[in-house]
């Protein structure tokens, strides 16, 4: 043991209050990332292949924009740009289905 002072952990004068980070008070959502995912979801149930180029872009820009030290752990703006993406194929899907042309009835 050594005998200098400020080494006991113990000691009650050494005591500091519990304080959270100052990033912590500020969580923020990602604005962007929703607004991507309710955006797709626009595009799947209105079928408009229009709105699913900028919606795209905008999932593409958030993911090149996005920072690793500010995402939270497991997060990734991927999964929003393979959201978009699958939106924008499902709008143009009926475009290249072929479908059946019933004769007319004489």
């Amino acid at each position: 043991m050594s005998g200098q002072k400020g080494d006991d952990p113990r000691d009650a004068s050494m005591e500091t209050p519990f304080r959270l980070p100052p990033t912590w008070y500020a969580d923020s959502g990602d604005l962007m990332g929703q607004s991507g995912v309710m955006l797709s979801g626009l595009i799947v149930v209105t079928r408009n292949p229009y709105l699913g180029w900028p919606v795209f872009l905008l999932s593409l820009n958030q993911y090149l924009n996005s920072h690793p030290m500010r995402t939270k752990e497991g997060a990734s703006g991927l999964s929003n740009v393979v959201l978009c993406a699958c939106a924008l194929i499902a709008s143009y899907i009926p475009m290249f289905m072929v479908q059946k042309v019933q004769p007319p009835v004489a």
